[in-house]
């Protein structure tokens, strides 16, 4: 991506802004439960939740970025398409990891 080249997530950025409010607002009620001295459980339980959010916030830029910045590299050829692979197969392998 150049400076000029809009991120592949562009066309969904008012949608993904809205998700990660949303997993914003879940912390901010993880931490409300923590201060209320609420039931460990139902705190995990919660953490759970914020953590699947932000795994389909990251899966969604993942396939917008597979679609979008990768496809084109591909597209282009050469070392560009191999660069983009290979960054590919590490985020998902942090992904993954995580």
């Amino acid at each position: 991506m150049t400076a000029t080249t809009p991120p592949g997530y562009a066309d969904t950025k008012t949608s993904q802004l809205k998700r990660l409010r949303r997993v914003e607002g879940q912390v901010r009620g993880l931490q409300r439960m923590i201060d209320e001295d609420a039931y460990c459980i139902d705190v995990l339980t919660q953490v759970s939740a914020a953590t699947r959010a932000l795994e389909a916030v990251a899966l969604s830029l993942l396939e917008e970025h597979l679609a979008h910045c990768v496809s084109d590299a591909i597209a282009h050829g050469g070392d560009e398409a191999d660069a983009k692979i290979k960054e590919a197969s590490a985020a998902i392998a942090r992904l993954l990891r995580s």
